[in-house]
């Protein structure tokens, strides 16, 4: 079973079993920002720190970031989001990724919140 972790921003992250994560923003998230309507992809291969700003978001409310919960660099994008932004809509938490990441360090994957911490943040 893969692991769920989250940010204070919304993002999640699902540790893969190759050691890879996985990086999405969460149902709440995106029922804010309302339907998407553009997503801009990182470069497979860039690297990233803690808190960068790794994709563009544009919905019709709003646009946002989706910041990096931790260091690593990009092995995989979900190369369908540019093409059909909807999936983010749709489904977040599965079809809707947008990135995969090779972390600096697997164990701040730990310092994100777990479920039940997340539903908490969300509920208050």
């Amino acid at each position: 079973m893969t692991a769920m972790h989250y940010t204070e921003d919304h993002e999640w992250v699902r540790t893969e079993s190759d050691g890879t994560a996985t990086i999405g923003i969460t149902d709440h998230a995106q029922d804010a920002l309302g339907d998407i309507v553009f997503v801009e992809m990182p470069e497979v291969g860039k690297h990233f720190a803690k808190g960068d700003a790794a994709c563009v978001v544009e919905s019709v409310k709003a646009a946002a970031d989706v910041k990096m919960p931790l260091a690593g660099t990009i092995v995989a994008v979900n190369s369908a989001l540019p093409d059909d932004p909807s999936k983010v809509n749709a489904d977040p938490m599965n079809d809707g990724w947008f990135l995969r990441i090779k972390p600096d360090n697997t164990a701040d994957i730990d310092a994100l919140m777990d479920d039940a911490a997340y539903a908490a943040l969300v509920k208050s």
